[in-house]
């Protein structure tokens, strides 16, 4: 991967709010900045939700060459087959139990449980959103990375747009 926007994966995370009660997150990482583009948070998250998150991605910041994802019901739906479809994104689907084939993702996930999930007990889900959202924010715009030169993923790619590799 040579620059923004070539590759993304995007996958699921499951936590609990204080009272049992299940959330998921779904998460969306460009591959080339490490950019946390979404983490969206609710009950239950279907392919309808997939493509909302990935049209208003699309609008911010344009499409992927291609999306790795894993073979969940909610990737594997029409509903994000045609949107892939219609604006041409490729979606390539890890093998059945080799998580090691989306491994951005899977390091992402660590860090989003261990920096994030694990230290804060979620009220609501509004409570939850809000906190994941903060995270994501600091996580992308604050954080340096030493896989980027350690800057943030957000100085990764402005640099890299200042350079004229990229155009957005």
């Amino acid at each position: 991967v040579t620059t923004v926007n070539q590759a993304w994966a995007m996958d699921f995370v499951a936590d609990e709010l204080f009272n049992g009660r299940r959330i998921r997150a779904l998460t969306v990482v460009d591959h080339f900045s490490r950019e946390a583009l979404a983490i969206d948070v609710d009950h239950r998250l279907r392919g309808e939700d997939v493509v909302v998150a990935m049209e208003r991605i699309r609008l911010e910041r344009g499409c992927p060459q291609r999306i790795q994802v894993d073979n969940g019901s909610e990737f594997i739906s029409c509903t994000l087959d045609k949107w892939a479809y219609d604006n041409g994104v490729g979606l390539d689907f890890s093998r059945p139990g080799k998580p090691t084939d989306n491994p951005f993702i899977e390091s992402f996930h660590g860090s989003f449980r261990d920096e994030c999930l694990n230290l804060h007990w979620f009220l609501s889900l509004e409570d939850a959103r809000e906190k994941i959202e903060c995270w994501r924010c600091e996580y992308k715009g604050d954080r340096p990375h030493s896989s980027l030169g350690d800057c943030t993923p957000e100085e990764f790619r402005r640099s890299h747009s200042q350079a004229g590799i990229l155009d957005f």
